[in-house]
């Protein structure tokens, strides 16, 4: 009976533990879902299906549970993935991830394909479903002779708009910190045949304008290294390749001041940080005010020079930076802000998110010059059953299915741009609602 160790429950992975304890009874497995706190979790009635703690540091009890496994799945977070990718080569376990491969991983290549071993890594949302889809659409137009000339593609985990409430139009739906410290280096990109470049104080000023089918205005900053995705996806010779992340019309204008204050710094430490309010915490990144008192926004206004009435300040004042105590020890700035955002945007039990992707791609074909728009919408039940989880999760689960079938020969490091892992994931998908419509025209 193939086994199968998930590392890792939290909000990522409400989907996928349901989606492989229903697969389990079908197909004859046994899971194992571990992680340091597991009791939001339905104990399962069934013999086959386990739910243990595990901290993850326990050297002993971590190697008993991969000694004991077929196929490991990580959805810890991804400064943990070299730790279980060293483990699996030394016992001789296929992995299965939803994070970017780090360079600490490839390094591990050669060794798991020696070692006869599967790495699927980037296999969740974005990185995923990003990549799935996009093969799927790249490969079909190069079959009808069409030549790629602009690939951009987009995804935000948002929140849907029944439960959208508040001016930043965005609540919480995944990692916060990893939201907190989005965009930090510099942002690489191709456009118009020209290598771009976006330093991190930039980023949020130079956001893309878009339109999403039904659901209206959205703006697109660019992810990290774009150009990482030239060859895997065969667009050696395309003109514009940017890959980024969608936030609703107005976030980015407003994120960009506090960049620009600096709030988002993680390299250091505030002194007596647990002391301090709020206030005080923005008041020290503010010059020292004026003999006539003005009020904080009025003061940023004049520091960033930016006008008064600027829209982006009526977000910053929305977050109030209240006159109560951070009770934060050696906080960095970022971790401030992340726990005044905790309070200002989390997920209430009766709130649903909503996850969007889109493809925007541009060819020739037989002379004509084309632009398709391939969009995917899907929306939450719940705080738990939430689009996001839906969407990281499943197409794990559904990767897991094609290794433990036998149906997957690739060996060592691998992202799901192969027809024989995205073709039977993307169909199984829209038997889940998770599908993309597409619009295309000649220009």
């Amino acid at each position: 009976m193939p086994h199968i160790v998930v590392l890792g429950a939290g909000r990522s992975a409400t989907i996928l533990i349901s989606y492989l304890f229903q697969q389990a009874g079908i197909l004859g497995w046994r899971v194992t879902v571990a992680d340091l706190f597991v009791n939001h979790l339905t104990p399962p009635d069934q013999d086959h299906l386990r739910i243990i703690p595990l901290n993850i540091q326990d050297e002993d009890q971590l190697i008993l549970e991969v000694k004991a496994a077929d196929l490991i799945i990580s959805m810890l977070p991804a400064f943990w993935h070299p730790k279980i990718a060293r483990l699996c080569v030394q016992y001789r376990k296929n992995l299965i991830t939803a994070s970017y491969v780090r360079p600490e991983l490839k390094e591990l290549h050669q060794a798991a394909k020696e070692a006869n071993l599967l790495f699927l890594m980037e296999a969740g949302l974005d990185p995923g479903i990003d990549h799935m889809s996009a093969m799927a659409i790249l490969n079909n137009i190069r079959q009808k002779g069409g030549k790629i000339m602009s690939y951009k593609s987009y995804t935000g985990g948002l929140v849907s708009p029944e439960s959208d409430n508040n001016p930043w139009h965005y609540k919480f739906t995944w990692n916060p910190r990893n939201v907190v410290l989005a965009g930090q280096g510099t942002a690489k990109y191709l456009e118009d045949g020209c290598h771009k470049f976006i330093p991190y104080h930039q980023l949020f000023n130079r956001a893309e304008s878009l339109e999403i089918p039904d659901l209206g205005a959205f703006d697109g900053y660019a992810n990290r290294d774009s150009l990482l995705y030239q060859e895997p996806y065969g667009l050696r010779e395309v003109q514009t390749l940017i890959r980024g992340t969608l936030r609703r019309r107005g976030y980015c204008q407003a994120w960009h001041l506090l960049v620009q204050l600096g709030l988002t710094d993680d390299a250091y430490q505030l002194p007596e940080s647990r002391h301090l309010t709020y206030r005080q915490f923005l008041e020290s990144y503010l010059p020292a005010a004026p003999p006539l008192q003005t009020s904080w926004l009025a003061r940023i206004a004049s520091y960033l020079n930016i006008a008064p009435d600027n829209e982006a300040l009526s977000l910053l004042e929305y977050l109030e930076f209240p006159e109560e105590p951070i009770a934060l020890e050696q906080a960095t700035p970022a971790q401030v802000l992340e726990k005044l955002l905790l309070q200002k945007w989390q997920l209430e039990p009766h709130d649903k998110d909503m996850v969007v992707m889109q493809h925007l791609i541009t060819y020739v074909l037989n002379g004509e010059t084309k632009e398709l728009t391939s969009s995917l919408v899907v929306r939450g039940e719940d705080q738990t059953n939430t689009a996001m989880a839906k969407t990281v999760g499943l197409p794990v689960g559904m990767a897991a299915k094609l290794i433990l079938e036998g149906k997957l020969k690739h060996t060592g490091i691998v992202i799901p741009t192969h027809p024989d892992i995205y073709e039977p994931i993307l169909h199984e998908l829209k038997i889940y609602g998770i599908y993309f419509t597409e619009e295309e025209r000649t220009i």
